[in-house]
């Protein structure tokens, strides 16, 4: 599983305003702005500001706000603000969340992303939630805000295609790797450009792409985990699982907590034939997910 790490950067000095606005999500998740509202000062969620200093929100925060919404009618707002920050942080940040989905697992709520399964915390809830579903509802803005965005009478800096393109992974994942690219024109060394197109080009099936853009972001960054371990993935699906093993612990290296290397690293030892090492990862990959 490819995962990617990335940055929120501010949109004060764009000439478009990137997100979605309080009156936006309430009327994609069906609830009122006071409770948008409420729920940001509770902390359910922190959104950025936008130019005139309004609260902007990325579809991450969708997700977030999507789930409080159905979880505040069965639990009391003290464990829905724990279970949601659990939530926040276990999402799989940076990359196409459409593919994810949201349940209720006994007591557990339980996130979803093809074979890898989180648990945020404990409540009693009854949740099941596609976020497939939620980006269909979110694709007519996202292509409004893009559209704004190459419209605008200001020339659209390295940050602003950006901020564009992290908005449209979700629901236009075309138009997000050619933002990238147009960051990469304007920046060359923009690192979390460099991974997110590496990522999105590697979730389209283009392997050798995908594992030059991620080689090239370790150029930028040698110590950066993310970027070895989605280069890991890469070098798996293209079934040279000698330098995906190498990758993977370079992951390590930087972030010896790295669960996802861990569990990796586990599968491609058991199928090189090595089980005690297989099991070695395998146990530190329970230990690390039991801690978080």
């Amino acid at each position: 599983m490819a995962r990617s790490k990335r940055r929120t950067l501010g949109a004060q000095n764009a000439g478009f305003a990137s997100g979605y606005t309080a009156s936006d999500v309430a009327r994609l998740i069906g609830c009122t702005t006071s409770q948008i509202h409420a729920w940001v000062r509770a902390g359910f969620i922190e959104p950025r500001r936008g130019p005139r200093g309004e609260y902007r929100f990325s579809f991450q925060d969708l997700v977030v706000l999507r789930t409080a919404k159905t979880h505040t009618e069965h639990v009391p707002a003290r464990r829905v603000q724990r279970a949601l920050r659990r939530l926040r942080s276990q999402l799989p940040h940076g990359r196409g969340l459409a593919g994810v989905r949201i349940t209720a697992q006994g007591d557990e709520i339980v996130v979803r992303d093809g074979t890898t399964m989180w648990e945020p915390v404990s409540g009693q809830a009854l949740l099941n939630f596609d976020v497939g579903e939620l980006a269909q509802e979110v694709a007519p803005l996202a292509r409004k805000n893009a559209t704004a965005a190459r419209n605008s009478e200001r020339e659209l800096g390295a940050d602003d295609w950006y901020e564009l393109a992290c908005e449209m992974e979700a629901v236009e994942p075309v138009q997000a790797r050619d933002a990238y690219r147009r960051v990469l024109e304007l920046d060359p060394e923009h690192f979390d450009a460099r991974v997110n197109l590496g990522r999105l080009l590697h979730e389209a099936g283009e392997l050798a792409a995908a594992e030059a853009n991620y080689r090239l972001a370790l150029r930028l960054r040698p110590e950066d985990p993310t970027a070895a371990f989605n280069l890991g993935v890469a070098l798996e699906d293209l079934r040279r699982p000698a330098e995906a093993l190498r990758a993977y612990e370079r992951a390590l290296a930087s972030d010896p907590d790295y669960a996802d290397a861990h569990y990796n690293l586990a599968h491609l030892y058991e199928a090189l034939g090595k089980p005690r090492n297989a099991l070695r990862h395998l146990q530190t990959y329970r230990e690390l997910v039991q801690e978080g």
